[in-house]
């Protein structure tokens, strides 16, 4: 069973994420959050709410020109912004990504005021600690997993990760 300093850690690395929902079992204890329910809904309502476009061959009354631009806009705008995020994406097919195994905090060096583990250009080997993931008071060395040279490194020192996110790029030798 969890300590209720566990389950406050809990909270607050969940709170601190981009996660929406968490459930934990464990020998027939079970823990379940959800956060950001209430925006999401309103969000929904409020996409819903929005009138849309009705074409002047199909109906004899014209849309004002208002409800036009309001449907029309966003759509503008999140095509421009898409179009900037794919000039901005290098090709990383041929690259090698070595992605947090767990929820927490992660750390580029032992201690604040040692060097960093690696830095862009460092050679790694398979067994090379790259960083350290913290989860719950628990240090957890993160090795490099593949020989290569550290390409683009991902995530800020101190930046709280999820499971499965990205740490660092790196080109396979």
């Amino acid at each position: 069973m969890l300590k209720v300093q566990e389950i406050r850690e809990l909270i607050k690395l969940v709170d601190q994420s981009s996660i929406d929902e968490f459930s934990y079992e464990y020998e027939g204890s079970k823990i379940k959050m959800k956060k950001n329910g209430g925006a999401k809904n309103a969000a929904e309502f409020m996409q819903a709410q929005v009138p849309s476009p009705v074409s002047v061959a199909s109906s004899p009354q014209p849309v004002p020109a208002v409800q036009q631009a309001a449907v029309a806009e966003p759509k503008a705008e999140n095509s421009a912004e898409q179009e900037v995020k794919q000039e901005e994406q290098p090709d990383t097919s041929n690259l090698h990504k070595i992605v947090s195994p767990m929820v927490g905090t992660f750390y580029q060096s032992s201690s604040p005021d040692a060097d960093p583990y690696v830095k862009q250009g460092s050679k790694v080997t398979k067994d090379s600690v790259v960083c350290i993931v913290e989860a719950m008071k628990l240090f957890n060395e993160i090795e490099a997993e593949v020989n290569g040279e550290i390409v683009e490194i991902l995530v800020k020192d101190g930046q709280l990760v999820e499971y499965g996110q990205p740490l660092f790029l790196v080109k396979p030798e």
